[in-house]
């Protein structure tokens, strides 16, 4: 997504972040200014406030922010992202180069965020990230509750979005 800086007129390209709860599909999003380490891992500080805690698993991309040594059997976590993993008592299974199915629910929730958000924010000019930011916020709801009508009835009736567990009544 672009952005206009309002002093200069030089137009940046945001990155998108997008995360997905396997259980639920429950869909965060949020532009950054990069896939550097540091928006990566702010990015998943967000995404653990936006859900309202931490899944016991997280499956990244294999970007360089996450993975160290992108080897096919052995690949090696980034220590920074290992030590966050540790901080907030969650493990890093990285998805295998090239396998798209690893992470299917993430690729579909990149699509969704393509075609539900990003395709409606299009034809707006956006001046700084906080801006593009509130945008996509205001449309996730959207996203997670048309969502919910097919896939999310009985967890959302139990208000277990947060926590990526279904309960016993669920399944």
């Amino acid at each position: 997504m672009p952005v206009v800086d309002r002093s200069t007129g030089e137009v940046r390209k945001a990155q998108v972040f997008v995360a997905v709860l396997g259980a639920s599909s429950y869909t965060f999003a949020e532009a950054t200014w990069s896939q550097s380490l540091p928006d990566w891992i702010a990015s998943h500080q967000r995404m653990f406030r936006f859900f309202g805690g931490v899944p016991e698993l997280l499956v990244p991309d294999n970007l360089k922010a996450a993975v160290t040594k992108a080897e096919r059997y052995s690949p090696t976590i980034n220590e920074t992202y290992a030590e966050l993993a540790c901080h907030y008592q969650t493990a890093v299974l990285l998805a295998r180069p090239y396998k798209p199915k690893d992470k299917a629910k993430a690729e579909t929730s990149v699509l969704l965020v393509e075609r539900w958000i990003l395709a409606r924010l299009r034809h707006q000019t956006f001046f700084s990230l906080t801006e593009l930011n509130a945008a996509i916020a205001a449309l996730l709801p959207a996203l997670n509750s048309a969502r919910s009508r097919v896939e999310l009835r009985a967890v959302k009736a139990c208000s277990m979005l947060s926590t990526d567990r279904r309960c016993d009544r669920c399944q």
